[in-house]
């Protein structure tokens, strides 16, 4: 993480907190058992439901959400059940997807389903995902049904990126364009709901509410450029997650997959460690790693994602949108897209 990203929270406590309050609110209403889960997922207990301070994320989405309010109106306070509800939303889907991917760590800490088990994990996640439209619909007033329907389209988009993924894991071969295809899905539609949603809660005109999704979904695309380079290459203090761990699951991720279709002579043997059976040793994760990066795959997503910060940002050029939010709003895409640099 860099250290503008650890500038920018520090500098947005008011929302951390409100956002925070939102969450425990929202996870309040759960029966006691699902409420255990869902306060050890978040960071706020530990294994026995004894108050912790474990992380409880980046909060990346709801920030968006509010910050995509701010440039409509200057305020970023009725947005915060939008936010709240982005964020049950996403992390609904990080439980089922930590069950999918049989991830064991997430944020330094072992993941719900392996401390609670698959059957009470995947229901607190259902738990959660209900909670967003509840959130949503009750704070929304007139803006409920065009919330609450966004917000179910995008839901069945992160569904449908996340069945694509499972699928290219049986695969011998993905194009790239279904691999951002299913990025688009799995990850940027959720951020162009964030910021959509802050928008239409700070009351912004319909053209301005396109333009914040789509910046919204310029950025995830990028997100996830980030997110699987560091799936890779990442420092496990950092990113919670053990090393290598996409190449571990073999996924099908943005560099890899524009590794295995670059046409150079590496790729026969990287498509070879990936195809083979059982799990793969230190040394093979070591040099599939080495061989992404000799077929061009680091610096395709480097090179994407840059690029599509730079188009985000550009988006909002053509809106009326308070300036000064905006250069909030940039910062904060700058900063998550930079972690890996």
């Amino acid at each position: 993480m860099t250290v503008l990203t650890d500038r920018f929270s520090a500098n947005h406590t008011a929302e951390r907190d409100a956002i925070d309050a939102g969450l425990r609110n929202a996870a309040a209403r759960l029966p006691a058992p699902a409420a255990r889960i869902a306060a050890y997922h978040f960071g706020w207990t530990d294994e026995a439901g004894e108050p912790a301070h474990a992380s409880s994320g980046k909060a990346l989405r709801p920030l968006l959400t509010l910050l995509a309010a701010k440039t409509v109106s200057g305020d970023w306070r009725s947005a915060v059940p939008a936010a709240v509800a982005v964020e049950l939303v996403h992390n609904f889907s990080l439980i089922h997807d930590d069950i999918i991917d049989r991830d064991c760590l997430r944020r330094h800490r072992p993941t719900a389903w392996k401390v609670y088990g698959v059957n009470d994990a995947i229901l607190v996640g259902d738990a959660l995902h209900a909670l967003a439209f509840e959130v949503i619909a009750e704070a929304g007033g007139d803006r409920a049904p065009a919330a609450t329907g966004l917000l179910a389209q995008t839901v069945r988009a992160l569904i449908e990126g996340q069945l694509a993924d499972t699928r290219f894991e049986e695969r011998d071969h993905v194009a790239l364009d279904e691999c951002v295809a299913m990025s688009e899905a799995k990850t940027a539609s959720l951020m162009g709901c964030a910021t959509a949603l802050g928008a239409l809660f700070g009351g912004g005109t319909p053209q301005q509410v396109d333009a914040l999704r789509d910046f919204g979904c310029r950025l995830g695309l990028a997100f996830q450029h980030v997110d699987d380079l560091l799936g890779i290459w990442g420092d496990p203090d950092v990113t919670g997650k053990a090393v290598y761990s996409d190449l571990r699951n073999r996924k099908k991720s943005l560099p890899v997959t524009a590794a295995l279709g670059s046409g150079r002579r590496e790729a026969a043997e990287l498509a070879s460690l990936y195809g083979a059976a059982g799990q793969l040793s230190d040394a093979e994760l070591h040099r599939a790693a080495e061989l992404v990066e000799a077929c061009g795959g680091r610096e395709a997503s480097q090179s994407a994602a840059a690029s599509l910060t730079e188009a985000a940002a550009g988006v909002l050029m053509a809106q009326r949108l308070r300036g000064e939010a905006v250069e909030e709003l940039t910062s904060l895409a700058a900063s998550t897209v930079g972690r890996v640099w």
